[in-house]
């Protein structure tokens, strides 16, 4: 699946000679503003720092500096993705089973008599991230199988969930930048988070919130696109395929959020394809993909 759009480079190329005078006067003023002193030249650079806007612009911050608000608005509505876009594995054997879209037969798989039903909603979220923003496709399993590779992720016939900090490393080696977070003090601050997130995965439990998940006491789910005329999220559910592929309200992931857990949600912030290590491309095992 191709997630890049030839005509978003053009549109870049464009602002780019739109805005290069701009960026000549920009020069010029911060020369002048050398010559004050050198407290006075960090401040005023302090002040001109651009903030992050939702979407990556280049590793030096050159591109983010030149570009009006208005020009950053018209990239992100061609470069925002569709949610026809986003992977939302399925973990459990009923889906397998009655030939759902998204299910595979890693639902069979296990460790130690412990079905990967029973542990693999972690790993289906990362899968869901790795095949949805990059080029590459791999199973919830291969992500299984890389995941004890590179961290100390260890699942035993008694507990196979994979814990904040392995599932934050699998990403990083597989290019991506993210943060682990507590719950925020505020539905105000989370919601402003989720807002700037490519993704996100999070632990929900019902015995925080059962109005959208019961007898649930400790789950992982992916949301995306969080949309603020309705305050809803895309959701990934991978333990639920009624649930699946569904807009719900933000404020259901907020109240549900796991509270005894150390750590609540991992954000994904951007992505970088020279520093992904991993680059597999390709599922071995027989699933359902979705109908074209």
């Amino acid at each position: 699946m191709k997630k890049y759009l030839s005509a978003l480079w053009g549109i870049v190329f464009l602002l780019l000679l739109v805005n290069f005078a701009e960026h000549d006067a920009e020069k010029v003023e911060i020369t002048q503003t050398e010559k004050k002193g050198e407290n006075e030249e960090i401040e005023e650079v302090e002040e001109i720092k651009p903030k992050r806007n939702g979407f990556y612009l280049g590793s030096d911050g050159y591109l983010e500096q030149i570009f009006s608000e208005q020009d950053k608005q018209a990239l992100l509505q061609v470069s925002s993705m569709e949610e026809e876009e986003i992977y939302s594995f399925l973990q459990g054997p009923k889906s397998w089973k009655e030939k759902i879209s998204w299910s595979g037969e890693w639902c069979k798989f296990g460790v130690e008599g412990n079905p990967f039903g029973g542990f693999g909603c972690g790993l289906c979220c990362l899968a869901n991230i790795y095949d949805t923003l990059t080029p590459y496709e791999v199973s919830p399993w291969d992500m299984y199988e890389y995941a004890i590779l590179v961290t100390d992720y260890r699942p035993s016939g008694k507990a196979g969930a994979i814990d904040w900090k392995p599932m934050k490393k699998v990403l990083n080696y597989c290019g991506f930048s993210c943060n682990i977070y507590r719950k925020s003090k505020t539905y105000e601050e989370f919601r402003e988070e989720m807002a700037q997130m490519k993704s996100a995965i999070v632990l929900v439990s019902s015995n925080n919130d059962s109005t959208f998940w019961r007898d649930t006491p400790g789950h992982y789910v992916n949301i995306w696109m969080y949309q603020e005329e309705d305050d809803t999220v895309f959701l990934a559910e991978p333990g639920n395929p009624e649930n699946n592929r569904k807009r719900i309200p933000l404020r259901y992931v907020y109240d549900a959020l796991k509270t005894k857990s150390k750590f609540q949600y991992l954000v994904v912030e951007d992505y970088l394809e020279e520093q992904n290590q991993w680059k597999a491309d390709g599922i071995d095992e027989r699933w359902n993909p979705p109908a074209k």
